[in-house]
């Protein structure tokens, strides 16, 4: 496939996903999204993370389409919040690490997608909000179900119901991401940040995704119960045998995967 609305490439096992229509501030249409899902698809078995960001300085990605949105039935406006969160959630499901590099404006789907990531990085300029009821809409690829999650209920609603856009250390001050850098470093610290994660045992490191999935889905007790499986999953590992060996005898682990 020929992409039109993204750039792919990849780099010593890190992929980068990069949305590419500045001319519209990156944002999402039904083609850019169904490139993302095809990109997803096609990330080669060498790619150990995934890095998402988008062109140019101002945005990340600055919302939908609204001129595609606005020609909408409202069957075919359900069909398409139905297969942007099926693509959003293999983001959030993916056994990949994700680290979304919000180099701009993220609102609405942009914003969307992000938290569908696993990890979120922000550049000083950078500006959040789910403006949809200033349209008279309603988030539709997950912003009510993921805002309330990763900062309160109460922070949520104040976004979602008044449409405002908060600054890049509000949203670092609420957990909405993780860490605000100057504009012109954030992609070698999403970099340096990804190259710490895969110098970790990448089982394990795998198991702590898959626990945390699961167990949003589900009771605290059930959750219990699936991070004592995984627990004791790793310790069928080669990589536990030799993280714990490499302890032992005080040097840095050679991890295989295995």
């Amino acid at each position: 496939m020929t992409y039109k609305n993204i750039i792919l490439t990849t780099k010593a096992g890190i992929a980068t996903l990069t949305i590419n229509r500045p001319g519209q501030l990156n944002a999402l249409n039904k083609a850019t999204i169904e490139e993302i899902d095809h990109a997803l698809t096609a990330l080669a078995g060498d790619v150990k993370g995934l890095l998402i960001t988008g062109a140019d300085d101002k945005a990340f990605i600055a919302g939908a389409d609204i001129k595609e949105l606005a020609g909408l039935s409202p069957a075919q406006a359900k069909e398409l919040s139905q297969y942007g969160q099926r693509v959003f959630a293999r983001l959030e499901k993916s056994a990949l690490p994700t680290i979304a590099l919000i180099n701009g404006f993220a609102l609405g789907g942009g914003l969307e997608l992000a938290m569908a990531c696993h990890l979120r990085l922000a550049s000083d300029n950078a500006r959040l909000g789910q403006p949809e009821v200033n349209l008279g809409l309603i988030p539709g690829y997950g912003g009510t179900q993921r805002l309330p999650r990763l900062v309160g209920e109460a922070h949520a609603l104040e976004l979602l119901l008044t449409g405002d856009m908060i600054s890049a250390q509000r949203a670092a001050e609420l957990g909405l991401v993780n860490r605000v850098y100057p504009r012109e470093e954030l992609y070698e610290a999403g970099v340096q940040l990804m190259q710490k994660i895969l110098s970790k045992g990448p089982l394990a490191v795998r198991y702590c995704l898959e626990a945390v999935q699961q167990g949003r889905a589900t009771t605290v007790d059930n959750g219990m119960e699936i991070e004592s499986s995984l627990f004791g999953m790793a310790f069928s590992t080669g990589d536990m045998k030799e993280g714990t060996r490499a302890f032992i005898e005080k040097r840095p682990a050679k991890f295989s995967g295995k």
